[in-house]
């Protein structure tokens, strides 16, 4: 590694990722910079096998992903060019107050895709509040014009569900739902955000290649009673998603 710049085949082996996943993710992403143009014919086999340090098939099976978007075009004896640009419609904004995030997005649906009672919260994440006795677990499948685009795993407090009407699981955002409920106060609410990528799952219920940039929210209510009544575990794809700030 000169001046600690680490190289390309370097990367590769430090990650559990297959490599030839790895590598469509790095050419994805070399195309949607620009730096494989539309209509630029892109380097050979051999050569990108060489500057990653791979066999020559990595580099055909991670063109193979990328064949399968749409993203390039390989011709015999002429070689693969780029055929065009990953999309990116980022009209998927993601709210940061509360007023917002009661807001369901145009022209959405939700598909439940999974429906549990008497379910205990997952141990994983970071939590406010005290957990309920029990809760009612929901997988959520946002989409719009048919394209989904956020999956979510919503837990509302079992206590509670009789007092939320059965339609509104299939129609409300998660915080509306218990926002909704009449005298619960909502005393406390959280939202955290990190940045991963898709795991075979999630890939597979977004139809996104896996390892795909996911966005990755968790969304807390708690009530006046210090009991979290919503926790709220979302994925969204990245080339869908938005979240912006106001600084001043």
């Amino acid at each position: 590694m000169a001046g600690g710049r680490q190289t390309t085949a370097e990367a590769l082996k430090k990650s559990a990722v297959s490599r030839y996943i790895q590598l469509a993710t790095l050419f994805r992403r070399r195309i949607e910079t620009g730096e494989w143009a539309v209509g630029m014919q892109v380097p050979t086999v051999e050569s990108l096998a060489r500057e990653c340090g791979v066999a020559t098939m990595t580099i055909r099976q991670a063109f193979d992903i990328l064949e399968s978007e749409g993203l390039i075009e390989r011709f015999r004896a002429k070689g693969t060019f780029v055929r065009e640009r990953p999309s990116q419609d980022l009209w998927c904004q993601v709210e940061t107050d509360w007023k917002g995030m009661l807001i369901a997005r145009d022209k959405a649906k939700i598909e439940i895709l999974h429906d549990e009672r008497g379910v205990q919260l997952p141990t994983a994440g970071r939590r406010v509040g005290r957990p309920a006795e029990a809760y009612r677990h929901l997988r959520r499948r946002h989409t719009r014009d048919g394209e989904a685009f956020l999956i979510a795993d919503v837990y509302v407090a079992e206590r509670i569900c009789p007092l939320i009407p059965e339609e509104a699981y299939s129609a409300k955002t998660a915080l509306r739902l218990v926002a909704d409920v009449p005298g619960l106060v909502i005393t406390d609410a959280t939202q955290t955000l990190t940045i991963g990528s898709a795991d075979l799952i999630t890939a597979d219920l977004l139809d996104i290649p896996l390892s795909h940039p996911v966005a990755k929210i968790e969304r807390c209510a708690v009530d006046a009673e210090g009991e979290l009544v919503l926790l709220a575990d979302g994925i969204y794809r990245g080339d869908k998603v938005r979240i912006d700030f106001k600084l001043r």
